[in-house]
């Protein structure tokens, strides 16, 4: 059942989606940062760059609310796109996906460049979505939109 293997994926990525762009219209004053570890070893440590400000590498709060929901929803999408053959998109949503991952606040970089990667691991391996990894990868980011997008 082919098409069954397919609709749990599509319908949690839906799920996944909604949740990510729910409250990324303006941001929230005083927001906490992400539930990244404090203590990260040095060699985890992003170099101090533009993105280490609230924004990151974005121009404002709602300009990095909106990219960072978008990307993050396309990460999510990004293993049916395999399933679906569609290389040409796959390469461009994975240019996105790092690209945005260099641009968003430093207390977001680690758990972003985590969805990143297992996103672009689920283009070769669809258990991704059925593991639950996709799912996990997922969390802190759409913890960090919900706490400082509203």
């Amino acid at each position: 059942m082919t098409s069954k293997n397919i609709a749990r994926p599509l319908a949690l990525a839906a799920l996944l989606g909604a949740l990510a762009l729910t409250g990324c219209s303006a941001p929230q004053a005083g927001s906490a940062p992400s539930s990244a570890p404090a203590t990260a070893p040095a060699s985890a440590t992003p170099s101090p760059s533009a993105a280490s400000g609230p924004n990151g590498d974005f121009a404002t709060a709602a300009e990095a609310c909106a990219k960072i929901s978008e990307q993050a929803t396309g990460a999510t999408l990004l293993p049916l796109s395999a399933a679906q053959g569609k290389t040409a998109e796959l390469k461009q949503y994975e240019a996105e996906l790092a690209a945005t991952a260099e641009r968003v606040p430093d207390s977001l970089k680690a758990d972003f460049a985590k969805l990143k990667d297992v996103a672009v691991a689920g283009v070769t391996d669809q258990t991704v979505f059925s593991s639950g990894k996709l799912q996990a990868a997922m969390a802190p980011v759409t913890e960090w939109i919900s706490a400082n997008c509203k």
